[in-house]
């Protein structure tokens, strides 16, 4: 027989691999996750504007992590993370010197809407929508340069 202290740690044990469970099958169903590779020959983006090539979204915990790598308009290699939740909430980001904070929200299950900020001023907004079949995502973003210019995108990834 287990002792009333024993239950007590089983008992919480199994509620710990629940939740975590619970977490990995709720990111596990999302369409946004894996890797996305830019499919340049339908992407349409402003001159001048940074080349995100490859895109990751992957669970850590009960957060996201969304790394980005590409080349800056002079074909210098960027890369950058960001970390939380799809839950509309400015969360730090690390590596771009052009945005200091991105908040993601879930608008449906194929969409999430997105703002990027830097200094506390919005710098872009935009939506990515996955394709039904799961197999591509498409990007469209608008915004303020670091110049003051304005630019609208539109890029298309696949699925890896």
């Amino acid at each position: 027989m287990l002792d009333g202290r024993m239950k007590i740690r089983t008992v919480g044990l199994i509620l710990a691999l629940c939740f975590f469970a619970g977490a990995a099958c709720f990111a596990a169903d999302d369409p946004n996750m894996g890797t996305w590779k830019l499919n340049e020959t339908k992407t349409k983006t402003a001159p001048g504007m940074d080349k995100l090539t490859t895109v990751v979204y992957e669970t850590s915990g009960d957060q996201v992590k969304v790394t980005i790598d590409g080349t800056d308009a002079s074909g210098k290699p960027i890369h950058n993370e960001w970390m939380g939740k799809f839950d509309g909430k400015d969360y730090a980001v690390t590596g771009d010197p052009t945005s200091d904070m991105r908040s993601y929200k879930k608008t449906d299950a194929q969409t999430l809407k997105f703002t990027v900020k830097k200094d506390g001023k919005t710098t872009a907004t935009g939506h990515i929508v996955v394709a039904a079949d799961g197999k591509s995502r498409t990007v469209t973003a608008k915004g303020t340069d670091e110049h003051g210019k304005t630019f609208k995108n539109t890029s298309v990834y696949d699925k890896q």
